[in-house]
C-alpha cells in the first residue's frame, strides 16, 4: 500500500516547471480581446484624422 505522507515528503518539483512558470508570468501575452481593442482604437484614430 502507498503511504502518501511519505511520498509527499520525497516530492521535489521539477526545475523545468519552475523555469517555465517564471517565463510565462513575465511574458506580455496578447490575447484576441487585446488585439480587437487595439484594432478598434486604430480605426477610431483613422476616422478622427479623416474628419480633421
Amino acid at each position: 500500500m502507498i503511504n502518501f505522507e511519505e511520498e509527499l515528503k520525497k516530492f521535489n518539483p521539477s526545475l523545468e516547471v519552475d523555469e517555465l512558470e517564471k517565463t510565462v508570468y513575465t511574458l506580455d501575452l496578447t490575447d484576441a480581446a487585446d488585439m480587437l481593442v487595439g484594432m478598434m482604437k486604430d480605426t477610431e484614430q483613422q476616422t478622427e484624422s479623416q474628419y480633421q
